[in-house]
């Protein structure tokens, strides 16, 4: 047993290959076969190393002694929200709670990505509830009520999945995933509330802006793009002409045009094709060509997927009594979404950055809003703290999608098997 290879021992009583012995390798071994294995990969290192300090230290120096960051902590409610009625903020915040509850709870529940999304988003709430600590912004406590709520479901959830009885477990995920599907048709309503009630007055979407705006438009346009593509991907190879040729000419046009020019489209030229007297609102005009332009995207995306799925796969389905439909929603389709996930996810991260070209439109987002403050006679000056603190937050979010996509593709075994 000793003379065979560590990767085709097998178990005396089932045939299992066991895996590898993991190895072990101290910090100065990794060093050395990693950054100073050669004179050449030893001096890569250390002018990178000395580029770093002199970078780092130019930096560092302008963040701690030159730069006036107090043009952040003044803007946050613009930044965050927009025009918002401020009055109507408590909506805002019980969304937020309700998402990180849930959040919390889920982590405990079922562990795994969400509870990595859990640690992410805790940590980004962390560093900027730090910095907001250090500038005194008013409205702190708020903030740490997230981390507490975060913390608090994720006990509660962690208390049910390891000591609850098996018939309050399942009901407290019934409960925990149900919640997850209200939320957004809860969410809609809690921030739009009701035309002309007067106990739960209307905040028209013209209003919102800043973060609230960026997020809605991502998440919507994600959302409604994603079924969209897989639609005109399978519609792409489907062997009716009519419909074939109706999504090609579809995804080449969309995929031959700018962005912008889709956008403006979507703002001047969409009134002219609707009947007299209707009228959409210029976030749904934006979202409209967000999901229109990302899905003919996906749409290839998907494609190459589909063309990845060993026509054995499809012959083994149908062998085994499985029509057209059945054996491309069970067989195909999976495989086909599980092999394209980092390209998906490429594609959703460009769209959370291209929401800030809806200043054109014009709405004002998250970016629009910071190049508005900037214009006041008041903080006509630090531009590059809020340019790059804009910069922060958009590198979190879109280091947040990329992280999880690495993880499900692990679990998933993307590039695997």
């Amino acid at each position: 047993m000793a003379d065979v290879p560590a990767e085709t021992r097998t178990k005396p009583y089932g045939g299992e290959v066991l895996p590898p012995p993991t190895v072990r390798v101290g910090p100065l071994r990794w060093l050395r076969e990693n950054l100073f294995s050669s004179w050449w990969n030893s001096a890569l290192t250390v002018g990178a190393l000395a580029l770093l300090y002199v970078v780092g230290k130019g930096v560092l120096t302008w963040a701690v002694t030159e730069a006036n960051w107090a043009v952040i902590p003044a803007s946050l409610k613009l930044l965050l929200v927009g025009f918002y009625p401020e009055e109507e903020l408590g909506r805002v915040w019980a969304v937020l709670y309700g998402t990180v509850v849930l959040l919390g709870l889920s982590a405990g529940l079922w562990g795994g990505l969400l509870r990595e999304a859990a640690v992410l988003l805790g940590a980004g709430v962390g560093v900027l509830l730090g910095g907001l600590l250090l500038a005194g912004w008013g409205e702190r406590g708020l903030l740490g009520g997230l981390l507490l709520l975060l913390l608090g479901g994720a006990v509660v959830g962690g208390w049910l999945r390891a000591r609850a009885p098996v018939l309050l477990l399942r009901w407290g995920k019934r409960v925990v995933g149900g919640g997850w599907l209200l939320l957004p048709i809860g969410a809609v309503l809690l921030l739009r509330g009701v035309p002309g009630g007067e106990l739960w007055a209307e905040v028209p979407v013209a209003r919102w802006g800043g973060l609230l705006l960026t997020f809605s438009l991502a998440v919507v346009s994600i959302v409604l793009c994603f079924p969209l593509g897989v639609l005109l991907a399978l519609g792409r190879q489907s062997s009716l002409p009519v419909i074939r040729w109706t999504c090609i000419v579809y995804i080449e046009i969309v995929r031959g045009v700018p962005l912008v020019t889709v956008l403006f489209m979507a703002s001047l030229m969409l009134p002219l094709f609707l009947p007299s007297g209707w009228e959409i609102n210029k976030v749904l005009r934006a979202i409209a060509a967000f999901t229109l332009f990302t899905a003919a995207y996906v749409a290839e995306n998907v494609r190459g997927g589909l063309q990845s799925v060993p026509k054995g796969q499809i012959e083994a389905a149908q062998a085994l009594g499985l029509g057209p439909v059945l054996t491309t929603l069970l067989v195909v389709l999976p495989q086909a979404l599980r092999a394209v996930i980092p390209a998906n996810v490429g594609q959703f991260i460009a769209l959370f950055k291209d929401t800030s070209l809806v200043f054109i439109v014009p709405l004002l987002d998250f970016l629009g809003i910071a190049l508005d403050v900037l214009e006041n006679p008041k903080w006509g000056g630090p531009a590059r703290e809020m340019l790059l603190f804009v910069a922060l937050v958009y590198w979190f979010f879109t280091y947040f999608m990329s992280h999880m996509s690495r993880k499900l593709e692990r679990a998933l075994g993307v590039g695997e098997r």
